[in-house]
């Protein structure tokens, strides 16, 4: 009886404490509100006004890491261009890290669609070794962030090693890429070309990779990033489950054909070609991250 009344003591006398309300979600007015921060530099590395990449250069004498930045905006420059990634870029400069912000043209522009927006993406991209020493950039391990129709383009150009020898896209040295973080992003091109519920539409995939031909009866062979699986590079996918413009399963249908990529693939035996050990965290491992 005593021990029940304790009980029933304790009860009264324990106070409530109300959860914490969650936080406000940043939205898009929230963003273009904030005060545009600016970059360090602009270099040109084309004729076209969209050919330009901005470098943000932390404070001191480096060198500095250095992240290749690629906006979205559905391939499509009236939507977005590089300034759109200005606020990220300022945070990572604010945390001594340098950013190397490309532009491009989007499929709405002059010389658009394929090969002009992967050339231009692949130039402004390689155009960072050449300015490297100028900035005193640290470019032994680049990471290139993605957003949007961007994340599919940081992987592209994480992949371009791999293009068909015969493609227009095709580089004997394209810049190296360590690690690739697509946000939002569209991997698959033809997933995305065949699901019309997703934000960008599907016209603008057929805008982008061209028409096929009897020259070029596959334009997905070089511009899907699942057609040049596996990468062989860390890469990690941050999609929303509630995201209304990136279906979720862009993210996890990619994450699948990426693993499967891995386990097929079989490197050669022979004396003196021992096959790498793969870092976990490359292919095999990825991970379709879940925001929200």
């Amino acid at each position: 009886m005593i021990r029940l009344a304790f009980l029933a003591l304790a009860a009264i006398s324990t106070p409530v404490i109300a959860e914490p309300p969650a936080p406000k979600l940043l939205s898009w007015p929230d963003l273009v509100k904030r005060p545009k921060p600016s970059p360090d530099a602009t270099i040109a590395y084309g004729p076209d006004q969209m050919h330009k990449v901005d470098v943000w250069r932390p404070k001191g004498k480096g060198p500095f890491p250095v992240v290749v930045m690629v906006h979205g905006g559905c391939w499509t420059t009236s939507i977005a261009d590089r300034s759109l990634m200005n606020w990220v870029a300022d945070d990572l400069r604010k945390d001594g890290i340098a950013v190397w912000n490309i532009d491009y043209r989007g499929v709405d522009r002059a010389g658009e669609g394929y090969p002009g927006t992967f050339e231009d993406a692949a130039k402004a991209t390689d155009a960072l070794t050449a300015n490297a020493a100028t900035f005193n950039l640290d470019t032994r391990r680049i990471v290139a962030i993605g957003h949007s129709a961007g994340g599919h383009l940081a992987l592209w150009l994480a992949a371009r090693a791999k293009l068909p020898a015969a493609s227009p896209l095709h580089s004997s040295a394209p810049l190296h890429i360590d690690h690739v973080i697509s946000l939002g992003g569209l991997p698959d091109l033809e997933a995305t070309a065949s699901t019309p519920a997703n934000g960008c539409g599907t016209e603008v995939v057929a805008k982008l990779v061209d028409t096929p031909s009897a020259a070029r009866a596959d334009v997905y062979a070089d511009t899907s990033v699942p057609r040049l699986l596996p990468l062989g590079i860390a890469q990690d996918l941050v999609n929303g489950r509630e995201d209304r413009i990136i279906p979720f399963p862009f993210a996890t249908d990619y994450v699948a054909r990426a693993k499967a990529a891995r386990r097929h693939r079989r490197p050669p035996h022979h004396p003196g070609n021992r096959p790498r050990r793969t870092r976990r965290t490359r292919d095999s491992g990825l991970g379709g991250r879940r925001n929200g």
